[in-house]
């Protein structure tokens, strides 16, 4: 192996490793911070600038380490209900999240990384919470019924949409806009130093 190619690759393991970390500390730290009634989860920059700028597989990766978190901590609720349900939606969410972040950056990159970056920062928000709301319809329907019947709501479907992600979604969606590509930007000035 070259030197470039194991410096690069020493680079990926490190950055890798320091994201990782990162994961499991915002995904912890998430359940206390709240806007309102919902949780905030900053989890999502770590797993988009992973993929940026380690590739598909390492966002694949942080999305797994970022699953594993939420059901040792979040998904208690829904592991009451089905445990392999649970599990299922949780990391595939996660594994998913990460790997369309990488793809759709790569795919952009070919023309601007930084239009890439923000492609990347506005797909993993939204395949994860697709993939949630996919598997709460699959899987835990009659509960959610009941719990949007318990907070108000008409109907399943606006409770699934304005009652349980509604309002994280949008914060995740806007954070990960405005912080992935200041992070990523600040990542690549340190490549150069």
């Amino acid at each position: 192996m070259n030197t470039a190619k194991q410096r690069m690759s020493t680079r990926t393991m490190v950055l890798g490793a320091v994201l990782t970390a990162l994961v499991v500390v915002l995904q912890m730290m998430g359940s206390f911070i709240r806007f309102g009634p919902f949780s905030i989860s900053l989890v999502l920059i770590p797993i988009v600038v992973g993929a940026a700028m380690c590739g598909v597989g390492v966002g694949g990766f942080l999305g797994l380490v970022f699953g594993i978190v939420v059901l040792m901590t979040d998904a208690g609720a829904f592991l009451a209900i089905s445990v392999p349900g649970t599990i299922i939606t949780v990391l595939v969410k996660g594994i998913a999240c990460g790997i369309a972040a990488g793809i759709a950056y790569n795919l952009v990159a070919k023309y601007n990384r930084y239009a890439a970056v923000v492609a990347a920062a506005m797909v993993c928000p939204i395949v994860n919470t697709g993939i949630f709301l996919l598997g709460g319809a699959i899987f835990f329907l009659d509960a959610l019924r009941e719990w949007g019947t318990a907070q108000g709501f008409t109907n399943v479907v606006s409770y699934m949409f304005l009652g349980l992600v509604g309002g994280n979604f949008i914060f995740e969606f806007i954070s990960n806009m405005i912080l992935s590509p200041v992070i990523v930007r600040i990542l690549n000035i340190g490549k150069k130093v």
